[in-house]
């Protein structure tokens, strides 16, 4: 057993959860927020997580101020991991360091031979994921561990979807009680149809997929839309636990704005390039000398060819600001300086059902949002429900021109404000007491 772990588990009475989970600081992004949060705030409700993670993953992005809150004394279990991503790099070229994009986002126009030769290979041998090889070990590893460190529940956070085969494999050594997280749906995301799958490799993914959803005593996910999916697919038990905000990064809402700044946070893959917006602020610049000399588009995170090109097209370049990856402790801070906030969602056949972490982000950072999906979908429902701003479908350029007038009009006047109404719900803090909940639930069933 080849463990580093930090921390030291208190005598607390408390009871125990063991929290398997690839990402972790000083891995970035929205991933590891997820549950580093609810690791912070488990103690407070009777429960004293353990982190189960590699010690040296190959993150998309890493955010070094993410350390800092780790919550001190946690025990974290690392160990090694094998990934073959130096193989990837090296047939397609690249440095043997470069991280591999995920939701097929790119920053080049087309896909080469050698690309699409990769992708073959990363989708067909590397089941359910490139962390396959850190199944066996982690089981071997943390079968030892528990021998001397019960615990009460087993709890798996996926993608990447090894981590849940890890459970399941100490699902039947042990026959603990066992939820699995999903933050992304598997067989059904978006991009699942791009991965050129053999026959042989879709059937394993979803007889995989099939055996942890009905395996696992419960099954969270982050959206209502999600729940009933897999509630379909057979799953035992199925809870909603959306994402939420550190509720110490909510803003008050302010107007002291130079500019009428529409921003994005985060990454804009070729699915949320929302043609429809670029088309439209187009027209506005073309008709509204006034529009055109307020205007900017603030871009946070990296972006898809897809989008430089649309932008281009649409002789937007020349309003663009563009900034790379910003630490999560920034990232409310520098939306409550937009004046409207961009939520695109992925124009996709499971639009209705994402809730990007980055939402509730825009929630604590009050400032009016502007949502371009699914007018039925389970953003929408938020919206509504929060009064936090607007959303209009994929394809309703009449009513997209509307709101952008309107919130111009709101902006010249120095009323662009947002009255969101009972946000405070989606704070990670609050959100944990409903966890907990579900802790118990899956416990005594």
């Amino acid at each position: 057993m080849h463990f580093i772990i930090t921390g030291k588990l208190e005598k607390s009475g408390n009871q125990k959860v063991l929290i398997i989970t690839y990402y972790w600081p000083p891995s970035g992004g929205s991933p590891v927020l997820r549950w580093l949060n609810f690791a912070k705030n488990l103690p407070d409700y009777g429960w004293e997580p353990v982190i189960y993670t590699p010690e040296n993953p190959s993150p998309q992005e890493y955010d070094d101020d993410l350390r800092n809150e780790i919550p001190p004394g946690i025990i974290v279990l690392k160990t090694k991991i094998w990934e073959p991503y130096s193989f990837y790099n090296l047939l397609l070229g690249q440095k043997r360091k470069d991280s591999i994009p995920t939701a097929f986002l790119s920053g080049e126009k087309g896909k080469s031979l050698l690309k699409r030769l990769g992708n073959f290979i990363r989708s067909n041998w590397f089941i359910p994921d490139a962390r396959k090889f850190w199944i066996n070990p982690s089981i071997k590893n943390l079968s030892l561990w528990l021998q001397d460190n019960p615990v009460d529940l087993l709890l798996t956070s996926g993608p990447p979807h090894s981590m849940h085969i890890i459970g399941l494999g100490l699902k039947k050594k042990y026959n603990l009680p066992w939820i699995a997280d999903f933050r992304d749906p598997w067989t059904k995301i978006d991009y699942y149809k791009e991965l050129l799958l053999t026959k042989k490799a879709n059937k394993k993914h979803h007889t995989l997929e099939m055996k942890v959803l009905t395996s696992a005593d419960a099954v969270i996910t982050v959206s209502p839309t999600m729940s009933k999916e897999f509630l379909h697919m057979g799953a035992k038990k199925v809870y909603t636990l959306t994402n939420g905000f550190a509720a110490q990064y909510m803003q008050e809402d302010k107007f002291n704005y130079q500019k009428f700044s529409l921003m994005h946070v985060g990454s804009i893959a070729a699915s949320r390039n929302a043609e429809i917006l670029w088309e439209v602020l187009r027209k506005l610049v073309n008709e509204d000398k006034e529009f055109e000399k307020y205007l900017e588009i603030q871009l946070i995170g990296k972006t898809d060819h897809t989008v430089t090109q649309s932008l281009e097209k649409n002789n937007l370049t020349n309003y663009v600001k563009h900034t790379g990856f910003i630490p999560n402790s920034q990232v409310v801070e520098k939306a409550s300086e937009a004046a409207i906030l961009l939520l695109l969602i992925n124009n996709t056949h499971n639009a209705k059902g994402i809730l990007t972490n980055k939402f509730f982000d825009y929630l604590a950072a009050r400032r009016p949002i502007l949502a371009i999906g699914p007018v039925d979908g389970d953003a929408a429902e938020i919206i509504k429900e929060t009064q936090a701003g607007e959303i209009c479908d994929f394809h309703d350029s009449n009513t997209l021109t509307a709101i952008l007038k309107k919130y111009f009009t709101y902006f010249i006047e120095k009323k662009l404000m947002v009255k969101s109404l009972n946000v405070e719900k989606y704070s990670r803090k609050n959100i944990t007491e409903t966890l907990v909940d579900i802790f118990h639930s899956t416990i005594i069933d």
